[in-house]
């Protein structure tokens, strides 16, 4: 296989419905060798939910990859649910579904929000986890989220007065909170297209170059639901994540070795949380993929994280 190519197309080889608790079950498969060295993958957004393509960073012959789609997302059930949703609920699952496939630890692979969720898992429980392997950092600090929101204008004036434009004149002034209104509105002619709007937004600015095909998957309804809906709901709430924010609680995984994968250009998370997660771990290593802007599929950041995959072949 080439160097920095993903790996042929693959199929789970166990798929599943867990029930959570709170009317929330989660979809989760496992895929590659099922007694391979196990990684679990979590997926951004909050509430992008996981895909085929997301099974094909991983040498089918090494790993015993777990895949899930977190609560509200993909094709866990309810789509969009927002009851009994926050990140503690999101880290009590990952540890429901570790101990329900009878796995001691496992390699953390999360990328965006995924890394967001990665860090409060590890945080949580260290003695789960063997390493980490983490692309597009968000930390849910305060200025990341108004970044998102408002500071995308400097570099995308476009894309980002659609986004605004989408709300009525009199709703501009507070954009979180209208289309958290709307996402949340029960009548699908009002959620759908702020849906799509908020999720096409994120699509737009997530590579380095226009890309047709993210847009258009970011734009499905089935994905902006997802997205869109849990990530307002999280960013209304501070991200649910503990007092201090995540890097304050960095000494219970300044142990576990990681590697870090920043985009020089990513938009969407700009590599300063890399840098600053990066400089709080002694055991993180940091790679700049020069060409690169958010998404993990573009072809410098696609090379980086398989060849960090590859390193840690032998600790796991």
């Amino acid at each position: 296989m080439p160097r920095g190519d993903l790996f042929p197309e693959i199929g789970p080889f166990e798929t599943g419905y867990l029930p959570l608790g709170d009317g929330h079950v989660m979809y989760w498969e496992q895929v590659g060798n099922p007694r391979g060295k196990p990684v679990l993958f979590l997926h951004g957004g909050p509430g992008a939910g996981a895909g085929a393509v997301h099974r094909r960073f991983f040498d089918p012959s090494i790993w015993r990859v777990v895949i899930f789609d977190q609560r509200g997302a993909g094709r866990s059930w309810p789509l969009g649910e927002l009851t009994a949703n926050t990140t503690p609920h999101l880290v009590a699952d990952i540890e429901t579904l570790r101990k329900f496939l009878g796995i001691d630890r496992f390699l953390l692979f999360g990328g965006s929000w995924g890394s967001t969720l990665a860090l409060a898992y590890a945080q949580a429980h260290p003695q789960a986890v063997a390493a980490l392997v983490l692309r597009g950092i968000f930390l849910g600090r305060p200025h990341e989220v108004e970044w998102f929101l408002h500071g995308l204008a400097r570099v995308f004036p476009d894309t980002h007065g659609a986004f605004v434009n989408f709300l009525p004149e009199a709703e501009r002034g507070d954009i979180l909170g209208s289309y958290l209104a709307r996402l949340t509105n029960p009548d699908p002619e009002i959620h759908g297209p702020a849906a799509r709007a908020w999720s096409v937004y994120e699509g737009s600015c997530s590579t380095l170059l226009p890309s047709f095909e993210t847009v258009a998957a970011f734009a499905h309804d089935r994905t902006a639901i997802g997205l869109a809906r849990i990530e307002a709901h999280y960013f209304a709430h501070d991200l649910f994540l503990p007092a201090g924010g995540l890097l304050a609680h960095m000494a219970a995984i300044r142990h576990i070795p990681a590697e870090i994968v920043q985009g020089r250009y990513d938009m969407i998370c700009p590599a300063q949380s890399a840098f600053d997660l990066t400089a709080a771990w002694p055991m993180a290593r940091l790679t700049i993929a020069p060409d690169a802007g958010h998404s993990a599929l573009e072809p410098g950041i696609r090379a980086a994280l398989i060849a960090a995959l590859e390193r840690f072949r032998a600790l796991i």
